[in-house]
Formats: structure tokens, C-alpha cells, sequence
């Protein structure tokens, strides 16, 4: 029976002063790819439904032409609080900026979160999309990064783009204070870590690559 994993995006469109941003296309579109070209069943939800907000930065090339069947899936897509997330043998957090207003101490995503990891599924992200993880604690009141070894986008590939200032927190230091064992790689490298069914990227360069370790966790 063929796997299937959900895939949850963000649908906040805009920093605090109104600079546009949304979700990083290619940290949805390259994992998407490579999930159906290994024969796993991805659906795409969104933190309230509907279209899915996008990075204009993350569309200067041919990114919309290249990945123009994604596209279309996020122009209208499930709100998670509609998702039987049960069904799902894990999940995948993309990133963007956005993903750091909408993600983190999301009631709703911190259960599905606390059930997969409770279940031992896959739970994956990349980028800004562990901001899901921020605030999110088990049943038994720890926090789920606890002693997880992972990685994210970090503090010093957030300065260089200067955007430090435009973000409510810095990621890999609010992973750190919840007790996460940060792994950091060179900036803007691809980098990954994999610490038993947690699999996440450092930066969109990593899209690929995590995707591809989390294929190899799903099948295992």
C-alpha cells in the first residue's frame, strides 16, 4: 500500500510592515516532485484553506513555468482543521516567511505534530518550516524538539539576508531555548539532519535532499 504524506503550508502573505512574503515555492515544489516520483500520495493543506500565498523572490526565474502543476494545487487547498491527519503516515512543513506568523504555537498543528510523533511517523520540514515546532509540547508537557536533533534555517543566514529584524523571533534560537539539538551547516548550503522520523533542511537549498531522506525513512 502506497504511503501517503500531508504537506502544510502557510497562507500569510505579508511581514508586519507589509513587505510581501508567503511560501518559498521551490521548498513545496522539488519535495512534492520528488515524493510522487517515489509512488508516495501527497495532499496539500494550508494553516486556514484556500490559496496559498507565494514569495514573489522565490519566483524571479522560471520557478512558476517549472513547477506550474504545483501551482495549481495551491491555489485552493484543505484547511488543516478540515484534514483527518490520522490518515497520513507523516508530515511536511515547507518554509517562507510566512510560516514564522501563522506556524508557530498553532493549536492545531501542535496535535497533529504531538500524534505523529507519538506514533513514530514522519515528521519533516525545511527552511522556516519548523516554526511549526515553536510552543509545540506532548501530552506529558515537553516540548516536541526536546533533545531532537534537527536544524533550520538559522540565525546567521536570517542576519546576512537582513531580515532580522522583520521576524517576531529568530528560529534556530527559539528551537534552542525548546531544548532542540541544533545541527548548523554553512550558510545557504544544503544540509540536512535526520535524527529517527524527524528529517529537516537548513535552507531552501536543502529542499531536494530532504525530500529524498524522508522517502528513505517512509520506506523503511
Amino acid at each position: 500500500m502506497s504511503k501517503k504524506l500531508l504537506m502544510v503550508v502557510t497562507n500569510t502573505s505579508q511581514f508586519k510592515d507589509g513587505k510581501p512574503t508567503g511560501l518559498w515555492l521551490e521548498e513545496a515544489a522539488i519535495p512534492y516532485k520528488v515524493f510522487i516520483k517515489n509512488g508516495i500520495e501527497v495532499d496539500i493543506a494550508s494553516v486556514s484553506g484556500g490559496s496559498v500565498p507565494i514569495d514573489p523572490n522565490s519566483t524571479q526565474n522560471d520557478e512558476t513555468k517549472e513547477y506550474h502543476d504545483v501551482l495549481e494545487k495551491l491555489q485552493q487547498t484543505y484547511g488543516i482543521k478540515d484534514i483527518v491527519f490520522e490518515n497520513y503516515d507523516g508530515i511536511f512543513l515547507p518554509g517562507g516567511h510566512g510560516t514564522v506568523f501563522d506556524f508557530p504555537n498553532n493549536p492545531d498543528l501542535e496535535n497533529m505534530l504531538a500524534y505523529y510523533k507519538e506514533k513514530n511517523k514522519v515528521i519533516g520540514s525545511v527552511c522556516h518550516g519548523p516554526s511549526a515546532f515553536i510552543g509545540a509540547k506532548l501530552p506529558s508537557g515537553d516540548y516536541l524538539v526536546n533533545d531532537v536533533k534537527l536544524t533550520s534555517f538559522t540565525d546567521s543566514e536570517e542576519q546576512s539576508m537582513g531580515l532580522e529584524k522583520d521576524v517576531p523571533f529568530l528560529l534556530q534560537t527559539e528551537l534552542e531555548k525548546q531544548g532542540a539539538r541544533f545541527v548548523k551547516g554553512s550558510d545557504f548550503d544544503s544540509h540536512t539532519v535526520v535524527d529517527r522520523n524527524f528529517v529537516t533542511g537548513q535552507n531552501p537549498n536543502s529542499s531536494e535532499e530532504v525530500a529524498e531522506k524522508i522517502v528513505n525513512v517512509l520506506k523503511k
